[in-house]
């Protein structure tokens, strides 16, 4: 086993056995970043933002959580980043995916439904009312991103999203 996911894997266990930590909008950005790919608040085949925050698995929703505002602050420091694709990748529920990982979810695209793949954006309107917006996929990719995975072999792309494809197979 490589050391650097030992490490990562280690640092993240004792993370939630000690409570979790209070994690600033750039200490979350660098918690998407290191594992590419996170969820919002759900449990899965990946970390989650709001469990590692809170220091463990939530009961009911983060919302109510003593560390509610905290998820609350973090949550909307990674939608606004532009670094972070913000979409509904796994089981449908809100996924962060670290822009490294971007040319590697390009190519592998045809592995994925469109409304996975598509940028999910929630608007306040001026009536106060919430939207979520959608943008499709591929109008969302960079130009830079497209020769990035032109350039990527297939198995790279999938050694890179091995997690999320695993996944993917358990619910076909």
């Amino acid at each position: 086993m490589p050391v650097v996911p030992f490490v990562v894997s280690f640092i993240y266990e004792t993370v939630q056995k000690s409570g979790g930590v209070q994690l600033n909008s750039k200490e979350a950005l660098a918690f998407i970043k290191r594992h590419g790919v996170v969820l919002q608040s759900a449990r899965g085949p990946v970390p989650s933002l709001a469990e590692a925050i809170a220091g463990g698995p939530i009961r009911g929703s983060w919302w109510g959580h003593p560390k509610g505002r905290l998820i609350y602050s973090a949550t909307q420091a990674v939608c606004e980043s532009p670094d972070i694709l913000v979409c509904k990748l796994i089981d449908g529920k809100i996924t962060y995916v670290h822009r490294r990982l971007w040319p590697a979810l390009a190519k592998l695209a045809s592995r994925f439904k469109p409304e996975q793949l598509a940028q999910v954006r929630d608007e306040h309107t001026k009536s106060g009312a919430h939207v979520s917006r959608k943008k499709p996929f591929p109008g969302w990719v960079p130009g830079e991103i497209w020769r990035e995975a032109e350039a990527l072999s297939l198995g790279e792309a999938e050694k890179a999203l091995a997690p999320v494809l695993a996944a993917r197979l358990k619910h076909t």
